[in-house]
């Protein structure tokens, strides 16, 4: 079985560390560092990570790198984020978001996994990014919280 690729956006990490979502974040990490699946680290999740408290970037700083595939911003998806804007996904301010799913989409992430209900883990939301992958010859994208991956994983 091919071993899953899974983009994890910023506040995944952060979510080791939240009562709310601690509780299905650290089973997904103790996942991670057995090696049943490799993180898409993008340049932009390790820019929003320097932001981040101090315990969440010792955090990142502790993954194993072997099971880390990092990723770069490309024009590619910086023209794949605009159109998601363009077509009216979300709204201007939510551009960084937009470019985590044109990550994940451009690097063909099995999925992508966030905490971000009101931009990313919406059902609005995913049918507007996934309508504006396929228009521009694009896969689909699965998008999930940690909770669901669990949940399948299990």
């Amino acid at each position: 079985m091919k071993k899953l690729r899974v983009y994890i956006d910023t506040s995944v990490f952060g979510g080791v560390f939240d009562d709310e979502f601690e509780e299905h974040t650290l089973p997904l990490f103790e996942k991670f560092s057995k090696g049943d699946f490799t993180i898409l680290f993008s340049t932009i999740t390790r820019k929003e990570l320097e932001n981040a408290p101090s315990k969440v970037r010792e955090f990142v700083s502790l993954l194993n790198s072997r099971n880390i595939e990092p990723i770069n911003e490309t024009l590619e998806a910086v023209s794949l984020s605009t159109e998601y804007l363009k077509e009216n996904v979300v709204g201007k301010t939510s551009y960084l978001d937009c470019l985590h799913i044109a990550l994940a989409t451009i690097n063909k992430a099995d999925l992508l996994l966030s905490w971000n209900f009101k931009h990313i883990v919406n059902i609005k939301r995913i049918y507007g990014y996934n309508s504006v992958n396929i228009k521009n010859g694009y896969q689909q994208l699965e998008i999930r919280s940690p909770r669901e991956f669990n949940d399948y994983e299990n």
